[in-house]
């Protein structure tokens, strides 16, 4: 039943199409030679039947034209916007880079004018390329060894103040003990002039980023504030270099000494490039003299020795 009823109409569907088809062949042949003679009236009813279809054709053809420029813009500003964001892209690593450089050189121009300041060390520039996952606090690695001449026990700085020193010396990397290593052991001094006290600062297990100054006599002249150095006892710091500020005072366990908690003068959570001092060559201390004292004291030497001389020479004298 369905199939006849599609063979009834397909000759009604055949029709329509070869119509249209016949249609659109005159139209393209009406438009194509209208420029080249004059319609005479006669035929204007012939436009006025074919102007729906010229309407419509113009219209489908300002349709394909405007979707093909949409298309074409839509192309177009695809590949643009590809390219604008491989622009961006590289322009943000330019600019990470350059930000990079510039905090490179900002510190390597620091650790210079240490270096030209401290004239009495020869220093050798390091960067920190490793620090050991178990002691990330108390060991780093730094890029220099033998051959750039860092041998242990030697100190290592910035131009803020003390890191540590080597233990290890590779041929081209060495191993650096942090002060902040409870196995670190350094001779210190308070810097003021009214006061001096002496002391040694270590790390700490407790507060592992802020070592402590042990060994301070309970009533001895150390305040919160005081700028602590290396005391130049035990051969490998020398002296004078800064170590940090004391941020508290409190009592040891045993109540007859103090503990000084100490803020260190290196930020060692952002160490990247330190220098070794492969030289010292600091005055060594005046040799200690006993004070000038008054001729014919009991504590004058030669006088001493006069007064033994003629007691001697007195005692030889007698019968």
């Amino acid at each position: 039943m369905s199939s006849r009823v599609r063979k009834s109409r397909n000759p009604h569907r055949r029709l329509w199409v070869l119509l249209i088809v016949l249609v659109s062949i005159f139209c393209v042949i009406f438009f194509a030679a209208r420029g080249r003679f004059q319609v005479p009236v006669t035929s204007r009813a012939v436009l006025l039947v074919l102007s729906p279809f010229q309407q419509a054709v113009s219209w489908a053809g300002d349709q394909v034209s405007g979707l093909t420029r949409n298309i074409w813009d839509i192309v177009t500003v695809y590949e643009q916007n590809k390219m604008l964001r491989n622009e961006v892209g590289q322009l943000r690593v330019q600019n990470l880079e350059a930000s990079e450089a510039l905090a490179e050189n900002e510190r390597l121009r620091a650790l210079i004018g240490y270096k030209q300041t401290m004239t009495q060390f020869d220093l050798v520039a390091a960067r920190v390329i490793g620090r050991e996952s178990a002691t990330w606090s108390r060991m780093i690695v730094i890029n220099r060894g033998r051959k750039d001449g860092v041998d242990a026990d030697m100190a290592v700085v910035t131009e803020k103040g003390l890191v540590g020193h080597v233990v290890e010396a590779g041929w081209n990397t060495s191993k650096v003990q942090l002060i902040l290593d409870p196995r670190s052991s350094v001779g210190t001094i308070v810097q003021r002039a009214e006061s001096r006290v002496a002391g040694i600062v270590q790390g700490d297990l407790d507060n592992p980023m802020m070592p402590q100054m042990v060994n301070i006599p309970k009533n001895a002249d150390v305040v919160e504030g005081d700028v602590i150095v290396t005391s130049g006892f035990g051969g490998i710091y020398p002296k004078g270099i800064v170590v940090g500020l004391v941020s508290s005072l409190q009592n040891d366990s045993g109540g007859l000494l103090k503990v000084g908690l100490l803020e260190p003068a290196v930020d060692f959570q952002k160490l990247e490039d330190v220098m070794v001092i492969t030289v010292s060559r600091e005055a060594p201390p005046e040799p200690i003299r006993p004070p000038v004292q008054t001729p014919g004291t009991e504590t004058d030497p030669a006088a001493q020795a006069a007064e033994a001389k003629a007691a001697a020479a007195d005692e030889g004298g007698q019968p």
